[in-house]
């Protein structure tokens, strides 16, 4: 696939992934549809793109609201005349246990952005990328292969859009349009600093050392727009998290006791133990 004169909307476009995305589709000469709730950093991610070769515009939008993501696709439509790709790739995490919890509002404010921001993003630009027998990217998380201990909201709106997505692309079989299930690890992106806690408040911190093991946010961009190019059903990061989905078919409990590990031994390095 060739981005040049391509209208792309990328949401979650302010920070992380999404910004880095839409900067390097602009490289590539494609006209961008910006959505995030920050429209002054949506401006700053326009000069950006601009910049960088490409045409963009900046739509302030709240995904977890169906009204405004019909207004952004018509947005898109309105000033480029049609829809190539959609990336949903805005998002919000937490971090900790279940059975702390204190606010599970917390588990349907992380849905319906997660979720159902993509559903309701895809539905309204689902006739458009018809028209254009498009691609549609589906920013997803390797907590949407597996469970992960203090993720359980988090995952669970990931294995949402993981089906939905795998749900969807059957349907679209013989439309000419592709989807694209992207799958990551630990990028390193501002999400986890501002995760929500039990609480259901900010964090502020991320409890992982974010220096170590983190892969850059360049490296996860230019594997997704390789993935984007090749029109692939699915991107899975890492070798850790590819061998994971292999191993999970056969044997999940070996899984399940590396993840507990795992999160054992980030939460003793996180509390200096």
């Amino acid at each position: 696939m060739n981005f040049t004169g391509k209208s792309a909307i990328v949401t979650g476009a302010s920070s992380g992934i999404g910004r880095e995305l839409a900067v390097a589709l602009a490289r590539e000469g494609a006209h961008l549809t910006l959505a995030a709730r920050d429209g002054g950093v949506l401006d700053e991610v326009v000069r950006e793109c601009e910049a960088a070769g490409g045409r963009a515009i900046a739509v302030p939008t709240d995904v977890a609201d169906q009204a405004a993501c019909s207004a952004l696709v018509d947005a898109c439509v309105q000033k480029y005349g049609r829809i190539d790709v959609l990336v949903n790739n805005a998002g919000i995490s937490m971090w900790g246990r279940f059975d702390e919890m204190t606010d599970l509002g917390m588990v349907e404010r992380i849905m319906r952005v997660n979720y159902f921001g993509a559903v309701y993003c895809t539905h309204a630009a689902l006739p458009h990328l018809k028209a254009a027998k498009g691609l549609l990217v589906a920013v997803s998380s390797l907590t949407g292969k597996t469970g992960v201990p203090t993720r359980t909201a988090y995952s669970a709106s990931k294995h949402a859009m993981q089906g939905f997505f795998d749900s969807l692309r059957i349907e679209l079989l013989g439309t000419g349009v592709d989807v694209l299930v992207v799958s990551p690890g630990f990028v390193a992106t501002p999400i986890r600093d501002r995760a929500l806690g039990p609480d259901g408040k900010p964090r502020g911190a991320s409890p992982r050392d974010e220096d170590k093991g983190n892969m850059p946010v360049e490296e996860c961009v230019r594997q997704i727009l390789a993935a984007m190019r090749g029109r692939r059903r699915e991107l899975v990061m890492t070798l850790t998290g590819k061998v994971g989905v292999i191993v999970k078919t056969f044997a999940p409990g070996i899984v399940d006791r590396l993840a507990a590990r795992m999160s054992r031994e980030r939460n003793k390095r996180s509390s200096g133990k």
